[in-house]
């Protein structure tokens, strides 16, 4: 399967409602690396990579997010696999 990453910005109301840590979860759970933070904007930034499917499958959960998220918008810059970290951190 190929591998891939991708940069994600989440704007909305995406912080104070568990958004880093579902993130984490949910990559953890489809074996995704790299990590999340909040930005001072008030959006979410995250770096993804792993297996195509995975990446995509994290970022179609980033359209909806936690229950009390709301979204209003995902942009997506694709970029070469790097294979940078071994796991799934939150970063503040």
């Amino acid at each position: 399967m190929p591998k891939t990453r991708a940069h994600v910005i989440v704007e909305g109301r995406v912080q104070g409602v568990c958004f880093r840590a579902e993130t984490q979860y949910e990559a953890r759970i489809l074996g995704v690396k790299e990590w999340v933070r909040n930005l001072r904007s008030g959006g979410v930034d995250a770096v993804f990579e792993g297996e195509q499917d995975s990446v995509r499958d994290i970022i179609e959960w980033c359209h909806h997010g936690p229950i009390r998220a709301i979204v209003k918008d995902v942009t997506i810059t694709w970029h070469e696999y790097k294979e940078e970290f071994d796991g799934f951190s939150i970063r503040f």
